[in-house]
């Protein structure tokens, strides 16, 4: 149970992020394309959070995906709608810059 709650509060281990990208995982970065084109994660692929739900099909549901965006919160926002999209392993990586340091 303590576990759990650990877990909501963000409390739980870290992810490890760079094993993520190692094996596969996709970095959906969900900033605008203008946000986008002034810095971005190599292999990293731009889809707007205001335009996710459309292309879903462009994301592969067999390997995890990583949500980052500016400071996390259209993050947070893209990996609630690709669980409900049935997604099943969905990182919220926060701030694409801050991830980069995550994945060296």
């Amino acid at each position: 149970m303590f576990q759990s709650i650990k877990n909501l509060l963000g409390l739980g281990p870290a992810t490890d992020y760079k094993t993520l990208v190692a094996n596969g995982a996709q970095i959906i970065d969900v900033r605008t394309a203008s946000e986008y084109k002034e810095g971005h994660l190599k292999g990293s692929v731009n889809i707007p959070l205001q335009t996710l739900s459309n292309h879903l099909s462009k994301i592969k549901k067999d390997k995890p995906v990583i949500t980052c965006c500016a400071s996390g919160m259209r993050s947070a926002s893209a990996k609630s709608i690709l669980q409900s999209a049935g997604f099943k392993e969905v990182y919220n990586g926060g701030g694409w810059s801050g991830l980069q340091s995550k994945i060296r």
